[in-house]
Order: structure tokens, then C-alpha cells, then sequence
């Protein structure tokens, strides 16, 4: 028994390792002026790195122009998902199966391979270069597994609830608002951070429908570190890698609480 679980803890030391060195890198040459791509101490720690990029063009305006446009397109996402995914939960239908099984379809097919008509269909529709047509496309590209998810979540919450609620008098939209949402909102965490994280590193749907520099998000920008002539600037690049992981990382402490928690509803149907 000791030589399997020495192999297994031998695996998950370099799978750990695997992660921790390229995070060590980071942390250590966002505060070196000469940083390399080798791990080396600075001597002496020095904050040039974030002076640097910390200007409108490089870092203001490309996190604000991300934030806009993963922020808007995880609600519409959200909203949209949590409408779809009632009466997939709710509902019989000879069709609900055929629908779920095009939806998870959808979440496997690549995105490249309709880029091209898209592009085109936006250049007809003038939604190119616009906040507006990327922040709707992305929310697209977002939908089918946030409406799998969201499905999944909404079937843990017991029918009988609503029908009390409609026993009462509410509508079907003031059940689902009053009674289901806040019973599945560790689920509804779950879905606005794993839709918010997936577009926050999604580079080429802003790439390809953003054409000025001015609508670029940081996830785009990011590569303007690497020149032409293959001179990269490894401190600014760890540095800028940094605040561009601060908007995931704040939005995971603030839903921690809600990630954590659990459908208590073990005692909501008795009585």
C-alpha cells in the first residue's frame, strides 16, 4: 500500500508544482525590474513594473472596457438562463430532452468555427466595433451551459413550495422571483462566476469584433507586451497579469459565502 500512495503523492506534488512555479514567477517579477523568464529574486523589490503600466491606454481603460463587457454580458447571461431553465425544470414536454441535449451540444462546439459568419452578420447589422453587439454575441456564447446549470439547480428546489406560493395568490413570475431564486442562490453564484470568468479570458470574440483600440479589454491588450521583434517585457507583462487576476479573484471572495452554502430545504416541505 505504500508504494501506490507514495506514487499518488509523488503525482500531486508535481501536478502542484505545476501550478505554484508559474504563480511564484508572477508574484516575483511584477516587483523586478529586470525579470526574466527564469525565477530570481529582486535585489532591490521595486514597484517601476506597476508605475509603468498604470496609464489610461495601458491598464484604465482596458479593465474598464473588460468589466463593462463581462459585467453586462454575466446579467443578461444570468437573466436569461435563469428564464430558460424554468420551464425546462418545471415544465413536461415532449421536446425538453431534444432541447437539453442541443443545448449540451452547443456548450462543446468551437467558437472559432463561427466566428466567420458572425463577423459577417455583424458587419450587415453595423455591430461591428461595438460595446454593444460584443457584450450581446459573448452573453450568447455564455448561455447553453449557464442554462444547464442553471437547470440542474432550479431542480433542487421542491415544487411544493411554488404551489403553496400559488396558493396564496402569486403569479408563476412572483413564485419563481420570491420563492425559487433565493432558495437556489449558492447555484445562481455558481453560474455568474464560472460565466464571468470564462469571458473575462476570452480573447478572440473581442479581438474579432473590436476593431479600435479604444473598445479593447485588457484581455486583448494584454498582448501588446509582446512585440514584434520578440522583445517582451517580462515585469510590466507580470505585473499587468496580476491586476488583470484581481476582478476574478474579488468576484470569488465576494460569492464565497454564497459557493459555500447549500439548499436547506430538508425541513421547508414538512408541516
Amino acid at each position: 500500500m505504500r508504494r501506490p500512495r507514495g506514487a499518488v503523492n509523488a503525482s500531486l506534488v508535481l501536478i502542484a508544482a505545476g501550478y505554484l512555479l508559474p504563480l511564484a514567477w508572477l508574484l516575483v517579477s511584477a516587483f523586478n525590474r529586470t525579470a526574466g523568464t527564469a525565477i530570481a529574486w529582486p535585489e532591490p523589490w521595486s514597484l517601476d513594473n506597476f508605475r509603468a503600466i498604470l496609464t489610461p491606454e495601458i491598464t484604465y481603460r482596458p479593465m474598464l472596457n473588460g468589466l463593462l463587457l463581462c459585467g453586462a454580458a454575466t446579467v443578461i447571461t444570468l437573466v436569461c438562463s435563469v428564464l430558460a431553465a424554468y420551464p425546462l425544470s418545471r415544465y413536461r414536454s415532449r421536446l425538453k430532452r431534444p432541447f437539453l441535449l442541443t443545448v449540451l451540444f452547443m456548450t462543446g462546439l468551437p467558437i472559432t468555427a463561427i466566428m466567420v459568419p458572425v463577423y459577417g452578420l455583424f458587419v450587415q447589422v453595423n455591430l461591428i466595433d461595438t460595446l454593444l453587439g460584443t457584450i450581446l454575441f459573448m452573453a450568447t456564447t455564455a448561455l447553453p451551459i449557464a442554462i444547464w446549470l442553471a437547470k440542474n439547480f432550479m431542480d433542487a428546489v421542491p415544487l411544493e413550495l411554488e404551489e403553496a406560493a400559488w396558493t396564496d395568490g402569486s403569479s408563476r413570475m412572483q413564485a419563481l422571483y420570491r420563492v425559487v431564486l433565493p432558495l437556489m442562490w449558492p447555484g445562481l453564484a455558481v453560474v455568474a462566476l464560472y460565466t464571468f470568468i470564462g469571458l473575462w479570458g476570452n480573447f478572440f470574440v473581442p479581438f474579432v469584433l473590436l476593431l479600435s483600440n479604444d473598445h479593447f479589454p485588457a484581455s486583448v491588450t494584454i498582448y501588446t507586451f509582446f512585440t514584434q521583434y520578440a522583445q517582451v517585457a517580462y515585469g510590466q507583462l507580470a505585473a499587468f497579469s496580476l491586476l488583470y487576476a484581481l476582478p476574478a479573484v474579488l468576484l470569488y471572495l465576494v460569492l464565497s459565502r454564497r459557493l459555500s452554502g447549500a439548499f436547506t430545504l430538508g425541513g421547508a416541505v414538512k408541516g
